[in-house]
């Protein structure tokens, strides 16, 4: 009898990758193998997007193989960009899906909204690590969504700031946000107060135009860059793209689809993998920024002992299996999916 593919609810998800800091090493040396370029065994092309004109959607498709884990995975996305405001369907919906490799039958199903959200927040992370001024006290975020929570929560996580600021197009979107999220957060009432001052600035808006100016920035601060995923939309102004030291997570992605990049001519000085092998220095004296446009997904567990799928059973059965093994595998586990 053949394998039931085993299905992970965003529920089941979040349930198992509730700790930042048990993703961040994994991801570490994900980022790191993608830098190495074909020594790292990642076979990662850029994302294909299928725009769906009569809907003004896209369709976003995400394969990757790691030889190291030997894990083969895809990431399928949709976004609706009408469904913002207008909607009760999120405009972004994801889900990956595991391949045994040495076949290719289906091993699981994924809620992909609760990965996106967790990998991103992390790999920001890593890149605030090595890029932030020291002594950073001041975090700021742009933009009052799901990436806005996930990355409040690995941030007060991972760092200790003694003040957070935030700012959202729709006011009451952020006022929602201070008083959902723990700890004290101050609502501002325009960019440039809520970035005056700032150590690190994460933004992650909807924007398609810049936000965020140069003139705005604290010299030395840190800013990660992970809304304007087109090429044609913006969040940073060129003079803070060209002033600041540019790191990216994958050069060929950036120079393919951040407006960012391509429209204010801005350099690339590394990608954020290279630091992390130590082969390029992380400036954290100057002003940096991190344009983050996600990596294919990639989710391999690998526990502590050899298992193997269940063979037949119930679907539940094999998500319960799927799931222990994430839990179980000191989470030596490989999750890293485009933003």
């Amino acid at each position: 009898m053949s394998s039931v593919p085993a299905f992970l609810s965003a529920a089941d998800v979040q349930d198992h990758l509730r700790s930042s800091s048990l993703l961040i090493p994994p991801l570490e040396a994900a980022l790191a193998n993608f830098s190495s370029g074909p020594d790292g065994g990642v076979v990662q092309p850029v994302r294909t997007v299928v725009p769906v004109a009569k809907h003004s959607g896209f369709l976003g498709v995400m394969p990757a193989y790691s030889a190291a884990e030997d894990a083969l995975t895809t990431k399928l996305v949709t976004f609706y960009e009408g469904h913002r405001s207008t909607s009760t369907v999120p405009s972004h919906q994801a889900t990956v899906l595991l391949f045994e490799p040495s076949n290719g039958s289906l091993l699981a199903v994924m809620d992909g909204n609760v990965i996106t959200a967790k990998r991103t927040a992390a790999v920001s992370a890593i890149a605030t690590k090595f890029l932030k001024p020291p002594n950073s006290e001041v975090l700021c975020i742009l933009g009052a969504g799901v990436q806005a929570y996930s990355h409040y929560e690995v941030f007060t996580e991972q760092f200790s700031f003694k003040e957070v600021r935030i700012w959202n197009r729709t006011k009451e979107n952020a006022e929602k946000f201070a008083n959902t999220v723990q700890g004290e957060v101050e609502v501002c009432p325009s960019v440039q107060e809520a970035v005056a001052g700032a150590d690190v600035i994460i933004t992650v808006t909807m924007a398609t135009e810049p936000i965020l100016f140069g003139e705005w920035v604290k010299p030395g601060a840190h800013i990660n860059a992970i809304g304007a995923s087109r090429p044609d939309w913006r969040e940073l102004d060129d003079e803070l793209m060209k002033q600041a030291v540019l790191y990216v997570d994958s050069r060929e992605a950036a120079v393919k689809e951040s407006g960012d990049v391509l429209l204010s001519g801005a350099e690339i000085f590394a990608e954020l993998g290279e630091v992390v092998k130590g082969v390029k220095p992380a400036h954290c004296e100057k002003t940096t920024v991190f344009k983050s446009l996600g990596k294919s997904p990639r989710a391999q567990t690998e526990p502590e002992h050899e298992v193997g799928l269940p063979t037949g059973g119930k679907r539940n059965e094999s998500a319960a299996f799927v799931g222990e093994s994430l839990r179980t595998l000191s989470f030596r586990s490989v999750i890293y999916v485009w933003a």
